[in-house]
């Protein structure tokens, strides 16, 4: 899991805005599978041994359908989706 104090401060080095954290994976099943999205430059960013990878040329880009069902997604889990 991400510190508070550090998920407060992380923004997307793309489009300067916030992150949505799946802290267990969009499955919500094991930490492992944790990573960061960010729904305004449609980018995912992978956590490695509990570090935020947050290089855009090594985040995964998303189509705005991908994005869309992970900000459901991650209504329904009750995480931080920050408004735009």
């Amino acid at each position: 899991m991400l510190p508070d104090v550090l998920l407060s401060v992380l923004a997307c080095p793309t489009s300067k805005q916030p992150l949505i954290y799946f802290p267990r994976g969009e499955a919500d099943t094991e930490e492992s599978a944790g990573f960061l999205v960010c729904p305004a430059s449609r980018l995912r960013y992978r956590i490695d041994r509990g570090v935020p990878v947050m290089l855009a040329e090594e985040a995964v880009a998303m189509t705005e359908s991908e994005v869309a069902a992970l900000v459901t997604r991650a209504r329904e889990l009750n995480l931080a989706v920050p408004t735009t």
